[in-house]
């Protein structure tokens, strides 16, 4: 079966974007967040689904029946509009889980206004630029549904000067940057460095108090491997 093309980058309200993105925006921005909602927004290629898998575990664990579905279904990704799969917005509406799990990697000035006015608790998770840079290259690569990268050196231009899906890694976190006070912020290196040090303040953002044990089988479940 022949591929569909690659997307092509548009300017949209001053970001990057693509259909992928913004085909579905008039529902995206008109989105009903509820009050207990958690929103998991970062940069892409910054962790997000390592944060997604460590709230799972912590608000529904192993012992949920639908553990086994997929993290893309328990913790839908808001503003993604591609074929063959049922629209962000509209999996979040038909969740039964509480607290909804929701991903996002808009940026700040573009999420839908209801996430403040719910006072909704955000986890933010930045990671160090080249680090990003590397991840993002690769799963360019790999990813139809993304922009062609073209090869090395280009990609990284274009990281440099913010031509890339959801824009400048530097405006998205900096623009995040200033809702620190209020938000929850946690670093990739933090939780590679010490995941149960980043843990804990995990839970006392959200006000969680699970048992020693039920945190080390948290953090057991979402380790890394790493061949040497």
């Amino acid at each position: 079966m022949e591929l569909p093309p690659r997307p092509k980058l548009f300017d949209f309200h001053g970001v990057s974007m693509t259909n992928y993105f913004t085909g579905n925006w008039d529902n995206v921005q008109n989105f009903q967040a509820r009050p207990d909602d958690i929103l998991i927004a970062t940069y892409p290629k910054a962790g997000t689904t390592w944060v997604s898998y460590i709230l799972d575990l912590l608000y529904f664990g192993q012992t949920d029946p639908e553990h086994q579905r997929p993290i893309f279904e328990k913790v839908p990704f808001l503003e993604l509009l591609i074929p063959l799969y049922p629209p962000g917005v509209e999996v979040l509406d038909n969740l039964t889980t509480s607290p909804r799990l929701i991903k996002t990697h808009l940026p700040v000035q573009l999420l839908p206004k209801s996430f403040w006015e719910q006072n909704c608790r955000i986890v933010y998770v930045a990671r160090n630029a080249k680090d990003s840079a590397v991840s993002y290259f690769h799963f360019d690569r790999m990813n139809q549904t993304q922009p062609e990268p073209g090869d090395w050196n280009n990609f990284l231009q274009r990281f440099m000067d913010g031509k890339m899906v959801f824009g400048s890694w530097y405006d998205h976190v900096t623009g995040w940057w200033e809702k620190k006070q209020t938000h929850s912020k946690i670093f990739y290196e933090d939780m590679v460095e010490d995941t149960r040090r980043e843990l804990d303040r995990l839970c006392s953002f959200l006000g969680l108090s699970p048992s020693a044990e039920k945190k080390e089988q948290v953090r057991g479940g979402v380790q890394f491997v790493y061949f040497l």
